[in-house]
């Protein structure tokens, strides 16, 4: 018999995998703890989930004109059909002041900022229980629904300022300086005032349901007690500064000031506005961040 010799190799070596430099991995890693119940807004997480804040814009901005016979066009019919309902009440028959500005376009102007900030506040008050599907299954950062809410609207308002801008060039009311630069700055104290309200009212809305038919109550008044039918500058200063405490006066004044060479605010009651915008942020976010860990189980 023939011995065969069978010779075992040992086998090679396995290398460990290469590790990636820190510098290079892209991986993020979550740590999901309770949020802070103080006002607080994590800017880097809000950065990190930008596309997903632009997913909801754009979401919302479709379905306001989804199976729309007019579509886009109700972002001009709206601000206009009411500003003419307004110059035929209160210009021709209640003759409210005007100051140098023409009628039309003074009240046109204070109707597109109070138009915006309507939308926004309503918006932001449903917007979590709108999507109450997301909020039980999936993380991302609350906030950004009604910070969604509120930017939605910037679409709307844009587009009627073409219907502003033919009024500008009829009665030749065009910005008279470098104020004009500053018009944004009032934009955003809506912006800030409608985000800090809608926090409020987002969290409130998932535990009491009657919060949005609260609102339109509030939403009827609101324009007379902010200056839309009528030149602030023109009523006693004792009322111009208790019309102050309600910041949407100090957006309608400076937007006409800024965009229609109009009377300038006055400095001491927008300060005033400012500082309640603020407060109003503050508060907002601080009730929303405490009601946060309930808002699965209440929804």
């Amino acid at each position: 018999m023939t011995e065969t010799n069978l010779q075992v190799r040992p086998a090679p070596p396995v290398e460990p995998p290469p590790v990636a430099d820190p510098q290079e991995r892209s991986e993020r890693t979550f740590v999901i703890r309770p949020a802070p119940r103080w006002p607080h807004l994590d800017l880097g997480e809000l950065w990190h989930y930008r596309e997903l804040l632009s997913t909801f814009v754009w979401r919302d901005i479709k379905v306001r004109y989804k199976q729309t016979f007019l579509g886009v066009a109700w972002a001009l019919i709206v601000p206009v059909f009411t500003a003419t309902v307004y110059i035929i009440v209160f210009g021709k028959f209640a003759k409210f002041p005007s100051g140098l500005t023409p009628y039309p376009t003074l009240v046109y102007a204070g109707l597109l900022p109070m138009q915006y900030f309507t939308s926004s506040l309503n918006g932001s008050s449903i917007s979590l229980v709108s999507n109450a599907n997301l909020v039980t299954k999936v993380y991302f950062p609350r906030v950004m629904l009604p910070l969604a809410a509120v930017l939605t609207p910037i679409v709307d308002f844009l587009i009627g300022t073409l219907v502003l801008i033919g009024l500008m060039a009829k009665y030749s009311t065009w910005p008279k300086g470098p104020e004009f630069a500053l018009a944004p700055a009032f934009i955003l104290l809506a912006l800030v005032t409608a985000l800090g309200a809608g926090f409020l009212l987002s969290a409130l809305n998932v535990r009491y349901r009657d919060v949005p038919y609260a609102i339109p109550v509030f939403m009827q008044v609101l324009p007379f007690v902010s200056g839309v039918p009528y030149e602030l500058s023109q009523i006693p200063a004792k009322w111009q500064w208790i019309f102050s405490i309600n910041p949407i006066t100090t957006v309608i004044a400076g937007w006409r000031w800024t965009v229609l060479g109009a009377h300038a605010p006055n400095p001491g009651q927008a300060g005033v506005s400012v500082a309640v915008a603020v407060l109003i942020l503050l508060g907002g976010l601080a009730f929303f961040r405490r009601s946060e860990p309930r808002f699965a189980d209440t929804i």
